[in-house]
């Protein structure tokens, strides 16, 4: 089985991060915030607050990606997937640089030392060939590499992408919703790790 799935949101949370990284920018103070929604809302919701955002994703993907949280459940879902003998593929879509990041941190680097330090590549862990991850700079070019991989599943946290035009119709959509309400679409919504676990690998769990 082809598998792909998505990075931000899907294989690294953020929720910790951003509030840190808000604070340590002096954008929030302290007890503003508890998650990357919260100190979303807040920003994009006072003047400028829009440019603040940005800057402070481009901060978190790159400086502070470091403090970035495997998800639960997909370790053992890639552990799974390798016993499986399943080819998995992570595709992105994730531009170099940061907006508005002066020190142009290579966010592809920083996403990439990130998995190394959490095995995804060592061969008693995850498995997975750094060859089999892909950072592209558009969601129309992320799509493209999905239809190129010939994936027979794809997982992303944002519904957008299963109606990006040309998003292959034969590769299987699950959307990982991490317990939100979403509308319906055309995807299968999954809450959790072990429910795409038990659907993609069709396991009792």
């Amino acid at each position: 089985m082809r598998i792909g799935i998505d990075f931000d949101n899907t294989i690294a949370d953020y929720d910790r991060v951003f509030p840190m990284a808000a604070v340590e920018m002096g954008l929030l103070s302290g007890s503003a915030a508890n998650s990357k929604a919260a100190v979303r809302a807040i920003l994009r919701n006072r003047d400028g607050g829009e440019i603040d955002w940005q800057r402070l994703q481009g901060q978190v993907y790159g400086q502070y990606m470091s403090n970035a949280e495997l998800i639960e459940g997909v370790g053992a879902f890639l552990l799974t997937a390798k016993a499986s003998g399943s080819n998995v593929q992570i595709v992105s879509h994730k531009t170099k640089y940061g907006h508005f990041d002066t020190a142009e941190i290579d966010l592809h680097e920083a996403a990439r030392s990130w998995m190394s330090t959490s095995g995804f590549f060592e061969a008693n862990r995850f498995g997975i060939s750094p060859d089999a991850i892909s950072f592209l700079p558009t969601r129309a070019e992320k799509v493209n590499r999905i239809l190129q991989l010939n994936l027979d599943v794809f997982i992303d946290d944002l519904p957008e992408v299963f109606s990006e035009p040309g998003f292959p119709s034969a590769t299987r959509k699950l959307l990982f919703t991490n317990g939100k309400s979403i509308p319906k679409g055309p995807f299968e919504q999954i809450s959790d790790w072990t429910g795409l676990e038990k659907t993609v690998f069709c396991r009792r769990i």
